[in-house]
């Protein structure tokens, strides 16, 4: 799973999609997230760096990580396969 490359993320968590033109804004979890996917951080290295890093069960944090994913893709943040 990749990230667009022209996608730009600022360090207040605005991300700007020059293709569409659409902006987002992510909390600071889905600002570290966001980061670790598009330095090709794996679904299990995202897990542990977070679960190890803040108070959430793996679990847990796996059904946030797929929403975060779902949203993502609806947003055409994340390039085809």
């Amino acid at each position: 799973m990749k990230i667009k490359k022209n996608i730009a993320i600022s360090d207040t968590g605005f991300v700007f999609d020059p293709a569409t033109g659409e902006s987002f804004t992510f909390n600071p979890t889905g600002q570290e997230i966001f980061r670790m996917l598009q330095n090709g951080k794996s679904f299990e290295e995202i897990t542990e760096a977070i679960s190890s890093r803040y108070d959430v069960e793996k679990q847990d944090f796996e059904r946030f990580y797929f929403d975060f994913i779902s949203m993502l893709k609806q947003n055409q943040l994340i390039e085809n396969d």
